[in-house]
Formats: structure tokens, C-alpha cells, sequence
């Protein structure tokens, strides 16, 4: 495996573990994690393993800010992966760099 598989197991499991201890947090008191550094791991590439948190722990499923903020993070990366994907989409996003 190469070194951004381990990055991205290794972003992803932080991401997982944030989401379900904040949920832990929410439900015992303590001082929470703030909402932009749980969409900041989602962001650097976290985003499959803090869906996987919401969706087991049910934890950011109703605020309905969040959710906006996480989807539209979560089309944003989708874009990028598709157009890194094509010869073409690869030239455009050089351009954008």
C-alpha cells in the first residue's frame, strides 16, 4: 500500500473516532468537539468514516446545518475524485491549482 492509503485509513479512522466521541461527549456533558474540526476531518478525506459515525452512533443526523454542510462537502469531493479520475478532468484541475 502506498503512502495516501495509509493517509486516508489513517484521516478516516480519526474522523470515525471524533464523531463517535463527540457523540459521547454530547450525551455524558462534557466539552464538546467543535463542529468545524469534525467537518475539517471530513474534509482532508475523512468524509467516508465520519458518514460511517453519523450513521451508527446517529450523532449530527438532525441538525440540519451540519447536514448541508457535510453534503455539500461530500458532492465537492465526489466532483474531484470523478474529474481526477478522466485525462481531462486531471488538466482542468491543474489549471484550478
Amino acid at each position: 500500500m502506498g503512502t495516501i492509503a495509509y493517509y486516508l485509513i489513517a484521516v478516516n479512522l480519526a474522523a470515525f473516532a471524533a464523531y463517535v466521541w463527540d457523540k459521547h461527549l454530547a450525551e455524558t456533558g462534557g466539552r464538546r468537539i467543535s463542529e468545524s474540526t469534525l467537518l475539517g476531518l471530513a474534509c482532508l478525506g475523512g468524509s467516508p468514516g465520519a458518514w460511517a459515525a453519523m450513521r451508527l452512533v446517529r450523532h449530527k443526523t438532525r441538525k440540519a446545518s451540519f447536514q448541508t454542510s457535510f453534503r455539500v462537502l461530500l458532492a465537492v469531493q465526489i466532483v474531484l475524485l470523478v474529474a481526477a479520475s478522466t485525462e481531462r478532468g486531471r488538466a482542468f484541475l491543474i489549471l484550478l491549482v
